[in-house]
């Protein structure tokens, strides 16, 4: 198993990866640096074998890179920007991307790292905060079976469900499938909840129904209660979240597959944005249609 571990990006998902990834090592000759930009962040990342910093160059010789980052752009910079610290890993190292990337900059970025001689596994995760707190998340993975089988029982302390989707680029595509299917949930929420307020149905009752009848789902369960409360503010943000459906779109298009639920998903995503509720979770799509049908769905006193 390797001996030196890094990881940037230390948010809402990378924080508690990086705990977990500590906390689990396999030896006392084991280390983790763990790095992000932001000070504030590195709060609570203290203890054996874990060092947590400022400075991305001190991932120079890992043998396995973790990267948590918020979008394909930030991934590129830290690989193949300033520094290229692709190139300072360890010979042979592992970079395992665990970001949310377009599948053809994930090849891309793939393409680069192996030029140096360094192995990449995309492996975007699912399973939010709560999962990467808990170290149950599911991770998707996309690479050379050798770098995957490597890598897995590092995976195994931040997942319970390690999966080898296939050849490079193929956890990416698994997430966005993921990720849209999970968009077109809400987007039905937020156009059918107000429908059913403005129909005269009581809110609180419907939302019993959809989360608990054969409607249900995690999507339901996590945003409805939300909804009802009038809280937009814990899940993660829309504007951020929007890439997925970019995604799906760029590879329909490139492969000529027809999603008409995907585009009609879509633009309900993109009226939310263009009201200006880029800064909210996923639920405040429901926003614009209860301003259409002048309702809220809102637990009643």
């Amino acid at each position: 198993m390797a001996a030196r571990l890094a990881l940037i990006g230390l948010g809402a998902m990378g924080h508690p990866i990086a705990r977990n990834l500590a906390a689990k090592r396999a030896s006392g000759a084991e280390t983790l640096v763990a790095i992000d930009t932001d000070p504030a962040r590195l709060a609570g990342l203290d203890g054996p074998g874990l060092v947590a910093t400022t400075d991305p160059g001190r991932a120079a010789g890992a043998e396995v890179l973790f990267l948590c980052l918020p979008n394909g752009d930030a991934v590129e910079a830290a690989l193949l920007g300033t520094g290229a610290l692709a190139e300072r890993l360890a010979p042979g190292a592992v970079v395992v991307d665990l970001s949310t990337v377009a599948h053809d900059q994930a090849l891309a970025v793939g393409r680069a790292v192996a030029a140096t001689g360094r192995a990449f596994v995309d492996a975007p995760v699912s399973g939010a905060p709560a999962g990467a707190e808990a170290g149950t998340l599911t991770v998707m993975c996309g690479g050379a079976a050798g770098a995957v089988a490597r890598v897995r029982p590092l995976l195994e302390r931040i997942g319970t469900t390690i999966l080898h989707m296939g050849p490079a680029g193929a956890g990416q595509l698994t997430k966005t499938i993921n990720n849209v299917l999970y968009d077109i949930n809400i987007a039905a929420l937020a156009e059918v909840l107000p429908m059913a307020v403005a129909m005269g149905l009581d809110p609180d009752q419907v939302a019993q129904v959809v989360t608990t009848g054969t409607s249900r789902s995690y999507a339901a369960q996590y945003f409805v209660p939300r909804i009802l409360r009038g809280q937009f503010d814990e899940g993660y943000p829309m504007g951020a979240a929007y890439k997925d459906l970019v995604a799906a779109a760029a590879v329909a298009a490139e492969n000529g597959f027809p999603m008409p639920v995907t585009a009609a998903a879509t633009a309900t995503y993109q009226t939310a944005l263009r009201q200006g509720h880029g800064d909210r979770d996923k639920g405040a799509m429901v926003l614009p249609f209860e301003e259409l049908l002048g309702v809220r769905v809102r637990s009643r006193p």
